[in-house]
């Protein structure tokens, strides 16, 4: 779990079959600062074969859910990568349904030359109480870097008639402009500018922003902080001290324990079963194949109630917490 802000980040993964994978979740989210001082965003592995994540985020304003399960095309010297899943946002105030659709993606140059990585397509977030819908072309990068992060798009109506052009790169900015029903400007409109991508560290050697690295701090950790926190990675924290030799024997050594645990887990003839979502039985068509579809089940909310409970008035140093995300707390491998 990381708390930024007032937003709550929740990687919990205590009892899943691929334990350590559960930190690739701080991208999106920090619009939620903007929003709202007491927002919460939940992700986790919710299946390993296939790989399977859930998240759920809440606040006043919305409700977001999302089930991703990606399928990968091996290439040779790439790979394109297809984003099977669903993203729904539910506006409360309105109770307009939202769901998006993201392009592919493509990384380049796995084995020879340097690996640089593509996202060509389209993405497209429709309205489905009212209909409208945007579509977003991402531009494929051509020689020389050509057209590499450009987007162009519209915003069309229920009846497909495009009524705002939106324009610019999405590692800069975006910018919007009326138009007719061909698409061009309208008369006496200009483009607007609606995002401009945040400020980064200067000479940061991780290229991570602002979020990203109050996200890995422990000054932005709650008190009771679980100890699948994935700040309590030991490789995860060596790498950031700078020593890529023991991040390397650190992850090898918590690679070796989640298998063991798999073989513990099959031996036993135990079943995963995800903790803080469920499957509702749905199954949803993508345009890369058929989806099974998890929700947020409420178990999270009160568990964090039954840990706020205890007694919270010995302080805790925070990094002398060991790192446990296992579902046999008893194996050793």
């Amino acid at each position: 779990m990381v708390n930024h802000g007032g937003v709550t980040f929740i990687a919990e993964q205590a009892c899943d079959s691929d334990p350590i994978l559960f930190f690739f979740f701080f991208s999106l989210w920090c619009i939620m600062v903007r929003f709202s001082q007491h927002s919460e965003y939940f992700i986790r592995q919710v299946s390993h074969h296939p790989p399977m994540s859930a998240g759920h985020a809440e606040n006043e304003h919305f409700v977001y859910d999302v089930t991703s399960k990606l399928k990968t095309k091996f290439l040779g010297n790439s790979v394109d990568v297809y984003p099977v899943g669903r993203t729904r946002v539910i506006l409360k105030k309105t109770g307009v349904v939202l769901d998006l659709v993201p392009p592919p993606t493509k990384v380049n140059n796995l084995i020879f030359g340097r690996t640089w990585v593509d996202s060509p397509g389209e993405m497209i977030m429709t309205n489905l109480t009212t209909g409208d819908k945007v579509v977003l072309y991402f531009q494929p990068c051509g020689w020389f870097g050509a057209g590499r992060y450009e987007v162009d798009g519209y915003v069309y109506n229920a009846d497909e008639e495009p009524k705002i052009l939106m324009t610019g790169k999405w590692n800069e900015s975006m910018s919007c402009q009326p138009c007719d029903l061909e698409g061009e400007p309208l008369p006496g409109t200009e483009l607007k500018e609606v995002w401009r991508v945040a400020a980064v560290p200067q000479k940061d050697k991780f290229q991570y922003t602002y979020f990203a690295h109050k996200i890995n701090s422990f000054d932005t950790a709650p008190k009771n902080l679980l100890a699948s926190d994935s700040r309590l990675r030991p490789d995860r924290y060596a790498l950031e001290m700078g020593d890529l030799s023991k991040a390397g024997a650190e992850k090898s050594s918590l690679e070796e324990r989640q298998r063991g645990e798999k073989r513990h887990r099959e031996a036993n003839g135990d079943k995963f079963t995800a903790r803080w979502f469920s499957l509702t039985g749905e199954v949803t068509p993508t345009p890369w194949g058929d989806l099974e579809v998890y929700e947020y089940n409420g178990k999270y909310a009160e568990h964090r109630a039954a840990i706020g409970s205890a007694d919270s008035s010995v302080e805790v140093d925070l990094k002398s917490i060991e790192f446990n995300p296992w579902q046999y707390g008893e194996l050793s491998v």
